[in-house]
């Protein structure tokens, strides 16, 4: 079983970003940069760049730590968020709600992007990220 419907393009076609609480954001990205040689970035996180499988295009997958207090992970009570990749996000939006799906009202569209927010079964919140023409980096919100 492919896991969406036949005949259907994938929804999500990548991980746009895994953020996650810390006790003190910078000093862990010094340790990440130090020992495992992330590029962090002075908005405090760091990115990796490649291509998608499906069509060449360029991607990058982003990696920051939150501070422990934030509230941009809400109404999840997860320590963590993960930004899911989507080229329709109007769309998978609107099919996730008609599935019974909770979508949250909550939506940002800027420079980097548009953003939606469902929560899943777990109570784990996903960010799906439609990345701008000509992809910027997914930083809003970091």
């Amino acid at each position: 079983m492919s896991g969406h419907g036949e005949g259907r393009k994938p929804r999500v076609h990548g991980i746009g970003g895994v953020f996650f609480k810390a006790r003190d954001p910078k000093a862990l990205g010094d340790w990440y940069r130090q020992h495992l040689d992330f590029d962090v970035s002075a908005w405090g996180g760091a990115k990796f760049a490649w291509k998608r499988a499906d069509n060449g295009a360029d991607g990058t997958t982003v990696w920051s730590p939150f501070a422990s207090d934030t509230q941009y992970f809400a109404p999840s009570d997860k320590s963590f968020m993960l930004n899911l990749r989507v080229d329709d996000l109007d769309t998978v939006l609107g099919d996730l709600r008609a599935e019974g799906c909770q979508v949250l009202d909550r939506r940002e569209d800027g420079e980097y992007g548009k953003f939606g927010y469902v929560v899943d079964p777990e109570g784990n919140l996903l960010e799906l990220w439609q990345p701008p023409d000509g992809e910027k980096d997914a930083t809003a919100g970091a």
